[in-house]
């Protein structure tokens, strides 16, 4: 190297050499943080049993959440039924566009690949938006996403075959992965242990007669069991699995709600050797339903935004209606609630949102917000828009009017 070069270099050194702590004064800003949304999914979560529970002042959490934020009825479909919904949440299209038309398709149980629409979560993964699932009904076989998934309702296995309402462990699931990575599962069971996936098959007829007290009980408590179950699941994920998105979904109360909801001697199928056993059976659903709140509140801080959701309510049936003429989708558990009425109107979901932007202390009457909804709304929270399958809007109307998120959608 010539004399003159080296000088040269030795010059720009020493005059670029000063800038260094000036450069490190000023780094470039950081990307912005994506939005953090967390979805809870209660199937059949029904207000005439919630609103009274909240009036006594035993769902503090719930009240909280409705305190903060709005809250209102959300409209479904006809004849719903959870697989049913959880497609048009996932979709934002009929069932008939989406294929999962209910528990079976063409004689054969829903399974995620007979999904023919891509599902919202999909296309957040797709934009760079972390994601969490577990326990989200027809899910299973699990799918590739930004993140985990664990599936729920529907899931195959030892005893579940046809996966209809039982509850399979990790270790017991086979016809498909239940989780995603692999690598999840051995460290949930190790961490949380080897839980069920979904709530518990109901008792059939035949194990009813004349051991209704040990039956009842029985099946009461392994619910209990699986719920704490799943509650530790959720924590652990929201506490060991951070996401920009997190779904969570449970199914226990709605499966207790279908033969033990709380009815009187007149209505239709009401039989005192069961019905009379625990007649705060639901209602204890709800009460335990706040504690998964609590827990979950406890990762929800300013810039959280959370969603509590239903599929459907959930009625005791008609005097035109026999108790003979649904059962539950696997056994035969003579039943006294239902939700798949023709007219959804009959049995209107549950619809709670609190969050950054969004309105506080507003219930929304009537029946303007649809399960359709829910992907549209959620997407346009990530900045994302909906696609031209979507049949649902943005609930624009949840917002503060100086949101940005009621500006951009107002614009659109």
């Amino acid at each position: 190297m010539s004399k003159k070069l080296y000088r040269l270099g030795l010059l720009f050194s020493v005059l670029a050499f000063p800038m260094l702590p000036l450069l490190a004064q000023n780094p470039q800003p950081a990307p912005a943080s994506k939005p953090h949304v967390i979805v809870l999914g209660v199937n059949g979560a029904e207000w005439d049993i919630l609103k009274p529970l909240l009036v006594r002042g035993e769902m503090p959490n719930l009240a909280r959440v409705i305190q903060h934020g709005v809250s209102g009825k959300l409209r479904t479909v006809s004849a719903p039924n959870c697989p049913k919904v959880y497609s048009i949440f996932a979709t934002s299209a009929p069932s008939e566009e989406n294929g999962i038309t209910g528990f079976l398709v063409a004689g054969v149980v829903a399974s995620s690949s007979m999904l023919k629409l891509p599902p919202f979560w999909s296309r957040l993964s797709n934009s760079g938006v972390t994601v969490g699932m577990a326990n989200v009904p027809a899910t299973f076989p699990v799918k590739p996403v930004n993140g985990y998934m664990i599936s729920g309702m529907l899931t195959r296995g030892t005893n579940c075959e046809d996966g209809l309402l039982c509850s399979p462990k990790l270790s017991e699931v086979h016809g498909g992965d239940a989780v995603y990575p692999s690598t999840l599962r051995s460290e949930i069971e190790l961490k949380v242990g080897d839980l069920p996936i979904d709530c518990a098959r109901m008792p059939q007829e035949r194990e009813l007669l004349g051991h209704e007290p040990a039956v009842v009980h029985d099946w009461l408590e392994q619910v209990s069991q699986i719920r704490e179950q799943q509650m530790k699941l959720f924590d652990y994920l929201l506490t060991n699995h951070p996401t920009d998105f997190t779904f969570f979904a449970q199914s226990c109360e709605d499966r207790v709600g279908h033969w033990l909801y709380p009815i009187q001697t007149y209505n239709v199928g009401y039989n005192p050797k069961v019905h009379t056993l625990a007649v705060d059976a639901f209602p204890n659903q709800y009460r335990a339903l706040d504690k998964v709140i609590g827990m979950i509140l406890q990762h929800v801080d300013e810039n959280t935004t959370l969603f509590i959701i239903s599929d459907h309510g959930i009625k005791p049936l008609r005097d035109i209606e026999s108790p003979f003429a649904h059962r539950d989708h696997a056994g035969t558990t003579p039943i006294i609630a239902k939700h798949d009425f023709e007219d959804g109107d009959d049995v209107p979901g549950v619809f709670v949102a609190m969050g950054p932007g969004i309105r506080k202390g507003v219930h929304v009457m009537g029946l303007p917000m649809s399960v359709f909804d829910i992907a549209p709304t959620i997407l346009h929270i990530y900045d994302i828009p909906a696609t031209a399958q979507m049949k649902g809007r943005v609930l624009s109307e949840i917002f503060e009017a100086s949101s940005p998120t009621t500006e951009a959608a107002a614009n659109r």
